[in-house]
């Protein structure tokens, strides 16, 4: 496993489509560990290869010491509304209020290619809507409904 450097905002790469994978190597394996120890390094809890500079439809969560490995995730259904803060570890140093969906239900591969439904409420749900947008070139800051101060208070929050 090795550390991989996280782009920026406005790297042009972070606006890309990323591609499917269309097979699951050796490479990918690879890919997902490292992208695991480097959001775990920069303290995140989701990363996507974009963020790694890897246009593959890939994507790592961890949320309550679980591990989520997504192969060309795809949300199949949300319900709900909830508002509240977010980050990304490609776009430092800021942090705003977006809505996303309260539930959400995603399939995916796993490292083996096996086929997983994953269904995520609030927070989970929150991180795979986050992370899918960054496969599709989205980063939170286009979704923002405002900024606030990364040191603020957490009252600011908006939970409907």
């Amino acid at each position: 496993m090795a550390l991989r450097k996280v782009l920026q905002d406005p790297n042009p790469k972070l606006r890309k489509k990323s591609r499917p994978v269309t097979e699951i190597t050796p490479h990918i394996h690879e890919l997902l560990d490292d992208m695991l120890e480097t959001m775990r390094e920069d303290e995140g809890v989701g990363l996507a290869a974009p963020q790694v500079g890897v246009l593959r439809r890939v994507v790592v969560i961890e949320i309550e010491d679980r591990v989520y490995e997504l192969i060309n995730p795809e949300i199949i259904s949300s319900e709900g509304e909830q508002t509240g803060r977010e980050a990304c570890l490609s776009v430092e140093d800021r942090m705003g209020i977006v809505t996303r969906p309260k539930k959400v239900t995603v399939k995916a591969l796993d490292r083996n290619g096996n086929e997983q439904i994953i269904e995520g409420e609030d927070l989970l749900a929150r991180c795979l809507c986050h992370e899918l947008d960054h496969l599709d070139g989205i980063l939170y800051i286009d979704k923002m409904i405002r900024e606030v101060d990364p040191e603020g208070e957490e009252g600011e929050d908006e939970e409907e």
